[in-house]
């Protein structure tokens, strides 16, 4: 049973405080009434249901209490996004299976968790919902009563016996218009002053021990499914990096030092016989070895590049973009190489795998005559484009070059979308959680 979001999952700007304060109001004000309902059908559901449960049907009816524990569940998990400013979450529940009878579906909502998570926030939260009702009713009172009492002192009755006094009165302001005005206005704006704050503690009080009760469980067993998934495309890409390079160091470097080590054995019998035929193999040798350190050099680029450590996402871009067979244009935000604007160092290799895997199949595949690499801070992502007008008709399919990117990507824990049609353009869009 995994957490589904059932919105955007963008962070959610936070509202103006009075919008704030009427929708933290309306949900803390209607929580009452829906968990008094909510009390009375799931206690009487549940009492009858175990009572006849000795008679067998008790079971249609618990089971009938337990989907409608559910169906009360979602009506909160509706109301909570709006008071958490966070997605809304609605757990999978255990389904019946493909032609199961009349009495295996009644067992399957018993056999759920989570539904017997959502009878018992059904039954409790009207401790918490009755708490949260009065001491924001009594705050809105307070509120409105105190601010406006000028307005209606003039109407309300006065006490004519000598034991009888206002509060005025009874802290020594004496009993003049101006001190009851006074001291009740003042106290009426202590309450609207304290009232975004109050009424904000109960919504997130009860909201809170909503979430704990429908979504935590759900939250976190989505959260391992999560971590699971990033550390199986963790070790496929760890695996895939290491085939390329065991293959690329096979197919470069191997072959060249064993063509240096037989030109080298060569031109030590060539030494005694034919001294200037020994003097061209070697200068062949020394062209071999040049080669072969600028292919490991090349490969220690696509591993840890050096240029990224010592100078930063952008300068190593543009480094990347130097050697391009066609025109790249970079969109880099000059702050990731500053000290105090540059990433993680894990995100900042993971960018520029990124970056340097996409152009090399733009290279390849694309069929393109120009680039475009953007990567810019958004929020809490870092988001990393490259685009190409080539032919389009990229995909993630396993065995192409865009699956190891996305196997990357999710183990950092960023995703990866690829709008590729067929005739292009092709844009690949990555974003990495900073």
């Amino acid at each position: 049973m995994t957490a589904v979001a059932a919105t955007s999952d963008q962070p959610t700007l936070a509202p103006s405080i009075p919008r704030q304060l009427f929708v933290d109001s309306g949900y803390v004000l209607l929580g009452l009434p829906l968990a008094v309902a909510s009390f009375v059908v799931l206690i009487v559901g549940t009492a009858v249901g175990i009572g006849l449960v000795v008679t067998v049907v008790g079971l249609p009816i618990l089971s009938g209490t337990l989907y409608a524990a559910r169906g009360l569940a979602d009506i909160e998990r509706l109301r909570l996004p709006a008071v958490l400013r966070q997605p809304r979450i609605r757990p999978h529940y255990r389904l019946p299976e493909a032609g199961a009878n009349a009495w295996r579906r009644i067992f399957v909502p018993m056999r759920d968790a989570q539904s017997w998570l959502d009878l018992a926030h059904g039954i409790l939260r009207l401790i918490a919902a009755a708490g949260t009702f009065v001491v924001a009713l009594v705050w809105w009172a307070g509120a409105i009563a105190g601010s406006l009492y000028w307005a209606y002192d003039w109407a309300l009755p006065r006490a004519d016996g000598e034991g009888d006094k206002d509060l005025a009165q009874l802290l020594g302001l004496g009993d003049s218009t101006t001190a009851r005005i006074g001291l009740n206005t003042a106290i009426g704006v202590f309450f609207l002053i304290t009232l975004p704050i109050v009424i904000r503690g109960c919504a997130l009080l009860q909201a809170s021990f909503a979430k704990a009760m429908l979504t935590g469980v759900a939250e976190m067993r989505d959260r391992i499914t999560v971590l699971e998934e990033q550390k199986r495309a963790a070790v496929s890409a760890e695996a895939s990096a290491l085939r390329r390079l065991e293959r690329d160091i096979h197919d470069g470097p191997q072959q060249r030092l064993v063509r240096l080590a037989m030109d080298l054995s060569r031109a030590r019998m060539q030494l005694a016989s034919d001294p200037e035929a020994a003097g061209r193999t070697i200068d062949e040798a020394v062209t071999q070895t040049r080669d072969t350190l600028a292919e490991l050099r090349a490969l220690s680029r696509g591993i840890a590049p050096p240029i990224l450590v010592d100078r930063g996402l952008p300068s190593a871009l543009a480094a990347i973009a130097a050697r391009g067979l066609i025109p790249i244009e970079l969109q880099v935000d000059p702050q990731l190489g500053t000290p105090g604007g540059r990433l993680d160092p894990a995100v900042e290799n993971t960018a520029y795998f990124v970056v340097s895997e996409a152009l090399t199949n733009v290279a390849k595949h694309a069929r393109a005559t120009e680039a475009v690499v953007a990567v810019a801070r958004q929020g809490a992502h870092l988001q990393v484009r490259v685009g190409d007008d080539g032919q389009g008709g990229a995909h993630l399919a396993k065995g192409h070059g865009l699956a190891g990117i996305a196997d990357r990507v999710r183990a950092a824990g960023g995703e990866l979308v690829v709008v590729s049609p067929a005739g292009g353009p092709t844009e690949i869009r990555a974003e990495l959680p900073l």
